[in-house]
């Protein structure tokens, strides 16, 4: 066999001797130890799994396998900002070789066997995200319980709702702040299809085509707590898209809040009196002492476009070729920073939500004071008069526009000014009744008609929070199970490990 050209010889040759560059030291490996926090005891849990695992096989002897585990379980009651990660050496995984080399010598060498370190991360990245995933579905589904209780509460509570900032038609806030619910619920359940991918096990996938000395992969999952393994083993070490449906739900749930929170900072304005803050959730103005602002509604609304953000950067960087690690580098840090922060945030929104005052006095007057019942009216006229709704549409505006000049409001309309308006369109006089034309103008009447599933009556609202908060108070239970049974895991994993600690070599 001819010896290979030195063209050849060079393009495989093994890893260099050389230290790496400053400048990929600064800008790659300092990235991601900056990340070495968030797979901290991801990567503790893996690592104490994976030893279990050779060494029930066979593997890795007793005493080898003692020597890791003691090491491990070290690091694994040590905080991420005690260990030494330094990013001289490269990823946060070289930093742990390197540390446990020191501590038990060619023992550690071990824990290579059958799993390279983009696996040990992949596996690290998982069981944070699960958590960090039930925990903020935990706290959406409270959010919308919350919300659903705060809006039954107000379900009498009268206004003018709104459109593009204009009286539309009577209604209730509790209506209005019902309707923040349903997206919430839905988000949950975004959040939950997102969980049960997520706890999957990436474990015994090898580099990508799995790993001779790991044939049933079942068991790593198992000791770790994962529902089931990722079949494809290639598709174990790459996968994106269950990032981005987590990262996308998280990104959903602070968009509905923002919503939320750009009408409440508007409705506490003096100009609109509608809400006001509980103090502990403002922030006042060191220069203007008559100013309380609603600083909390600032780092909701500015929160959602924070996780916009990152979650239009992962899109950026998945969109690579399959098999490249920029795939998954950033996603280390970025995703459960991300699922960190939106949770804060719903804990946040959850306690402006709960402990807000509603001005219903001021409510009120804005809505009699109005026209919100220009559409009722119509509808009113179409119905006693026997005229086409669009010739109703245009005496209802039109005698709008004739009292709103007039300096009066929609409950001051009476039959003449009806009559007169149908005049001035060329429609014959409608005679209506005066005591059912005052009925059709009252905005209290028009409200308790509102009885169809989702309506605004007050009945409609309170069973459709009684339903929702029910349905909130099951996501919860089940965000809690999980959490539940990830705790239970990592303790009955923590008790093997200990217990082979124990045992005579």
């Amino acid at each position: 066999m001819n010896a290979p050209t030195p063209e050849l010889a060079r393009r495989v040759e093994g890893p260099s001797s050389d230290l790496p560059a400053k400048e990929l030291i600064d800008a790659a490996f300092a990235w991601e130890i900056a990340d070495a926090p968030c797979l901290h005891h991801g990567l503790n849990v893996a690592d104490l799994g994976h030893v279990l695992d050779l060494h029930q096989r066979g593997i890795v002897p007793t005493a080898a396998a003692q020597a890791l585990i003691g090491t491990l379980l070290v690091a694994y009651r040590t905080e991420a900002s005690d260990f030494p990660y330094d990013a001289q050496y490269g990823e946060p995984y070289n930093s742990r070789e390197r540390h446990f080399v020191a501590q038990i010598g060619d023992a550690a060498g071990w824990l290579h066997a059958g799993r390279p370190r983009r696996e040990a991360a992949r596996v690290a990245l998982r069981i944070g995200l699960r958590r960090l995933t039930a925990e903020l579905l935990h706290a959406t589904a409270s959010l919308a319980e919350t919300t659903a209780k705060v809006a039954a509460r107000h379900r009498d509570v009268l206004m003018a709702d709104q459109t593009y900032l204009q009286q539309a038609q009577p209604s209730t806030f509790g209506h209005y702040l019902l309707a923040f619910v349903p997206p919430a619920l839905r988000d949950a359940d975004r959040l939950l299809a997102a969980l049960h991918q997520i706890n999957r096990s990436p474990g015994g996938a090898g580099c990508v085509n799995g790993s001779r000395l790991l044939g049933d992969r079942g068991v790593i999952a198992q000791l770790l707590g994962f529902d089931d393994v990722i079949e494809h083993t290639r598709d174990a070490m790459w996968q994106t898209d269950t990032f981005v449906d987590v990262l996308a739900a998280g990104t959903s749930v602070l968009s509905n809040q923002s919503k939320l929170a750009e009408d409440l900072e508007i409705w506490s304005s003096q100009e609109f009196d509608y809400v006001d803050l509980a103090g502990p959730y403002t922030r006042a103005s060191v220069l203007m002492p008559q100013k309380r602002n609603p600083y909390s509604l600032s780092i909701v609304r500015g929160s959602s476009g924070v996780l916009i953000g990152r979650l239009t950067g992962f899109l950026a960087v998945v969109k690579s070729p399959s098999a490249r690690s920029d795939n998954l580098i950033f996603a280390y840090g970025e995703i459960p920073r991300a699922l960190e922060f939106a949770t804060k945030i719903c804990h946040l929104m959850r306690g402006v939500i709960d402990t807000m005052t509603v001005n219903q006095a001021r409510m009120w007057k804005v809505l009699e004071d109005g026209f919100c019942q220009a559409t009722d009216l119509a509808e009113h006229i179409m119905l006693e008069a026997g005229i086409d709704y669009r010739s109703a549409y245009r005496v209802s505006g039109e005698a709008v526009k004739t009292a709103s000049r007039q300096g009066l409001r929609g409950v001051d309309i009476g039959v003449a000014a009806i009559d007169a308006a149908a005049a001035k369109l060329g429609i014959g006089p409608l005679s209506l009744d005066a005591a059912a034309l005052a009925q059709a103008l009252d905005p209290r009447a028009i409200v308790a008609t509102r009885i169809a599933q989702g309506g605004a009556a007050p009945a409609a609202v309170a069973a459709m929070a009684e339903r929702y908060g029910s349905a909130a108070q099951v996501l919860a239970r089940e965000a809690q199970a999980s959490l539940d049974a990830y705790l239970r895991a990592e303790l009955e994993l923590v008790r093997k490990a200990e217990e082979l600690q124990r045992r005579p070599a």
